[in-house]
């Protein structure tokens, strides 16, 4: 964590032209420069800037401070531009580094967000004004002390929890986290009557369906990796929805229910779709692919007769589908390179290429799953 001290220098004109002037230098080179004043914090901030560009490209242009640890934490800005909640005044419990906060000021007139620790406070004030942005109000405090006096509304109640314990372990149940949302659900609900709530993307559906019955669960996926799971409570129904970035989203009630697929013919299938995590999170993947294509399970591929498309997923047009046999494999691979995939399968893809004896490539592409108790290789052209 960045100290007072060290804030204050970052903010100083002489380190901010130093980081300025190395900007695109190595920062190990940075740090061992000797003519570069505080050349260790400077070195620090360049990393961290480069490795900005790509998720937080307006930190990066405005030439932000960017403290290691709440850099790692932060949503990125395309993931936090995606909340779904606009209006006159929202209240944001976890700032850290601002990310959300800097989001919901282009919806909001205004922002209130509350950091507990100062300097990390004194870092968000800082960046927004480098950022141009004037509708923010940060204070220095932890949610459960401002909220125990605060007595206006809000529009909404924005919040993302801190999911590691004072010793640095990772926290999964929303109950651990600080703040505790399910302690405080009610004396939230007195100051806004609608929350919106970010969590890990290891957080369950089901869990946040239990803790909030009326909620909208959306599972948020980029570039195929699952981001976050946000709950938006109170929602119309219940309902859960997968959002691939970019991509599109689709949206079921828990109740929702779904045709079983027929006994799996290999023969039948032409096409195979790799279903976005998104979907696979929410266990939406059956519901998705309803009319579409045929699945045996969740955590499995979607299998067509015909091209699909606008689906939630990669699609790729199948060669052919045998039972898998490692031996005959390897004899037909004879060593060569291959892209190997695969979804519900009981070996890792290291395992997979060490047995079959191929390197890694895209001479051709292999898929392997699971179906009805039996293993299968799916040849892709």
């Amino acid at each position: 964590m960045i100290t007072h001290e060290a804030f204050l220098k970052l903010c100083s004109a002489e380190v901010r032209a130093a980081i300025e002037q190395h900007r695109t230098e190595d920062p190990l080179r940075i740090a061992l420069d000797r003519s570069i004043p505080e050349a260790a914090l400077v070195a620090t901030q360049v990393k961290y800037l480069q490795r900005a560009r790509q998720k937080l490209p307006h930190y990066a242009e405005a030439g932000c401070i960017l403290p290691p640890l709440a850099f790692e934490q932060a949503s990125s800005e395309e993931c936090a531009a995606h909340k779904r909640i606009e209006g006159e005044r929202v209240l944001d419990l976890t700032c850290g580094l601002g990310v959300d906060a800097v989001a919901l000021s282009r919806r909001f007139r205004q922002v209130i967000t509350l950091e507990r620790n100062e300097v990390l406070a004194a870092i968000a004030r800082e960046n927004f004004a480098r950022l141009g942005i004037r509708n923010i109000e940060v204070v220095a405090s932890s949610a459960e002390e401002y909220l125990a006096t605060y007595t206006e509304q809000f529009d909404w109640i924005y919040a993302d929890p801190d999911r590691r314990s004072a010793e640095g372990k990772k926290l999964v149940r929303l109950e651990d986290c600080s703040p505790n949302i399910v302690a405080l659900y009610p004396t939230l609900k007195r100051l806004s009557a609608r929350l919106c709530l970010k969590n890990s993307p290891i957080f369950d559906v089901d869990e946040a369906l239990r803790l909030f019955p009326q909620c909208e669960v959306e599972v948020i996926s980029l570039d195929g990796e699952c981001k976050e799971v946000v709950v938006y409570d109170p929602a119309n129904e219940p309902r859960i929805t997968a959002t691939a970035l970019g991509l599109g989203s689709f949206s079921a009630t828990p109740e929702e229910t779904t045709t079983p697929p027929p006994p799996f013919d290999p023969a039948r299938y032409g096409w195979l779709i790799v279903p976005d995590v998104a979907l696979q999170k929410a266990r939406l993947v059956r519901a998705a692919m309803q009319g579409v294509a045929d699945v045996w399970s969740e955590n499995g591929y979607a299998f067509s007769t015909e091209q699909p498309t606008g689906v939630l997923g990669r699609v790729w047009q199948i060669e052919g589908i045998e039972p898998f046999d490692p031996k005959v494999l390897k004899r037909t691979l004879k060593g060569s390179s291959a892209e190997l995939m695969k979804r519900d399968f009981p070996l890792a893809l290291e395992e997979l290429r060490r047995r079959l004896g191929v390197k890694a490539g895209d001479a051709q592409r292999l898929a392997f799953t699971k179906i009805e108790g039996k293993h299968w290789t799916i040849r892709l052209k």
